[in-house]
């Protein structure tokens, strides 16, 4: 789970940047067990939410979890990513991939199955046994040597299903199952086809479990190739459509269009559109072993608040509870008050409705308890977890600020991730200002002439035009002034106030670009300087 730490793919060995990292570990691992765990132990917080973390949770990489419907591209997709087949692939149209794969780096391929994967220390799965065998028979971890995974972990999931009979016979609770992983990994990607847009009662409850960790959540709309542009749109807005239905979150998703998987494109009319959003879904990927102390440090806090949450809860229920008789009645009564003890929690301890646990789960888990035997309120161990949030977690992201400044940019590197960094098939090579930088040709020369026209009914003295003249022209662009005057300054290379006419066509060309939608340079590249400025230009330089 806490996966920042200086395990990660190839070490971090600089100064003092690995001793930073583990003091940054070992203080976030020091505040759980000595601040948080007496607290989540005293009041059963592991029976009601989530189980104790371990080592392993704190020194393993981030993970990616896929979840999505049958024959959306999960399984394709991580081929993708990798441009390697892993061991237990399974790719085809009808319902292949009926396990929980977790895709990790190993030395040597093989496959680790369930049972031993829930007792294997090194590995954050160990708590998965809760689910019992029915759950590890369909539970594996895919090792192999790949570049990508030795930054992130991809957890598969098996495609879901509709009907209660599909439900019914996994033969464990899946929806609890996704929502352990989900509070554990960086990522959460829901992945749907351009052909199946409908949400099924199975994944509705799937997509609910994720309650609680909506700013992990990504959507990919996949195999988009396979309409047209029309289509596409009609497409896109039912989907989002479908998904207000599900996700109760004010703010809209993030939904990546494209195509995930390397074969040649059905429908070439959105390639751009295709390209851009692929290379912002792998930004976002890549930025995951950056992110993922600040990702992590969240979580713990999320963590620390649902537990003092419930120590508010069940020691309420302990304190209300008869001494001798009627003890049942009352833990009914109590139960089906819940709703209201909630309300007057808040109240009385300024705590927002958005730390409590969901009323009915919360009513169910409790049926079967045992009222006094919970626990009476223990103002020291509320004090440690307010002391922890309000003092300690504030040197540990002073500590994180400092990794992140020493420490050079952790990014995903290898497999998909290479082909999108540089040489001509990048994202955005050969565009905007990066058009004619591998060209012996000034890229502005072939508009010249038009540009030159233009120029000339300026009237230029001594082959220059002033700022004013130059204005007049460049506000026919309709751009605001601060672009325009971003421009100015880029186009008046010898900084003299006026421009020439090779600076005029550059100031053109700039605002071409920049109304073809692409962003200006901060500063001007070489190859846009024009040819009698260059010499001069490079020796400022």
């Amino acid at each position: 789970m806490f996966s920042w730490l200086g395990k990660q793919g190839g070490g971090r060995e600089r100064g003092g940047g690995t001793d930073v990292v583990q003091t940054v570990t070992g203080g976030l691992r020091d505040l759980y067990l000595r601040k948080l765990l007496p607290l989540e132990e005293h009041y059963r917080f592991h029976e009601f939410h989530s189980p104790a973390l371990e080592e392993a949770d704190f020194e393993n990489k981030p993970m990616v979890l896929l979840v999505g419907q049958y024959s959306t591209g999960k399984t394709t997709f991580i081929r993708y990513l990798l441009e390697q087949d892993f061991p237990g692939m399974r790719i085809g149209p009808e319902p292949t991939t009926d396990s929980f794969i977790a895709v990790m780096y190993g030395e040597t391929e093989g496959n680790v199955p369930g049972n031993a994967l829930v007792v294997d220390p090194k590995k954050p799965f160990r708590k998965l046994g809760r689910f019992g065998n029915a759950f590890l028979n369909r539970f594996m971890c895919s090792q192999l040597p790949n570049e990508v995974l030795k930054s992130i972990s991809i957890i598969d999931s098996p495609g879901i299903l509709s009907g209660e009979k599909q439900r019914i016979s996994r033969g464990y609770d899946f929806c609890q199952v996704l929502q352990w992983f989900a509070e554990r990994v960086d990522r959460i990607i829901l992945l749907f086809d351009a052909h199946k847009l409908d949400i099924s009662d199975e994944f509705s409850e799937a997509i609910k479990s994720f309650r609680g960790q909506d700013d992990k959540i990504r959507v990919v709309l996949n195999k988009a190739d396979q309409v047209d542009t029309q289509q596409l749109m009609r497409v896109y807005g039912a989907l989002m459509w479908s998904l207000g239905k599900v996700i109760d979150t004010p703010e809209v998703l993030r939904v990546y269009i494209g195509s995930f998987w390397a074969h040649p494109l059905r429908n070439t009319d959105n390639r751009r559109l295709f390209e851009a959003e692929a290379q912002d879904l792998f930004k976002d990927i890549q930025s995951l072993p950056q992110k993922a102390a600040v990702r992590k440090l969240n979580d713990l806090i999320k963590r620390a608040r649902l537990a003092k949450v419930h120590a508010y809860i069940i020691s309420y229920l302990k304190k209300e509870m008869p001494s001798v008789f009627g003890k049942e009645n009352k833990k009914k009564e109590l139960i089906n008050k819940l709703p209201e003890i909630y309300i007057q929690l808040q109240r009385e301890y300024h705590i927002s409705a958005g730390d409590f646990p969901e009323v009915k789960k919360m009513q169910e888990q409790l049926e079967n308890c045992d009222f006094t035997k919970f626990h009476s309120l223990k103002p020291k161990l509320i004090e440690a977890v307010d002391n922890m949030l309000a003092n300690k977690i504030a040197s540990l992201m002073n500590l994180i600020r400092q990794e992140e400044s020493n420490m050079p940019t952790e990014m995903v590197h290898g497999g998909a991730f290479d082909g999108t960094m540089a040489g001509p098939f990048g994202h955005g090579y050969g565009e905007g200002a990066k058009e004619g930088a591998d060209e012996e040709e000034w890229v502005v020369a072939k508009d010249k002439p038009a540009y030159d026209e233009i120029f000339y009914t300026l009237s230029p003295i001594n082959g220059k035009i002033s700022g004013i003249s130059a204005k007049k022209e460049m506000v026919t662009s309709k751009l605001p002034n601060s672009v325009l005057g971003k421009i100015w300054k880029l186009a008046d290379c010898d900084g003299d106030g006026m421009l020439d006419d090779e600076e005029f066509a550059l100031a053109k060309h700039l605002i071409k670009i920049k109304l073809d939608g692409y962003e200006l340079p901060g500063t001007l590249p070489s190859h846009l300087v024009p040819p009698s400025h260059r010499k001069p230009f490079q020796t400022a330089e």
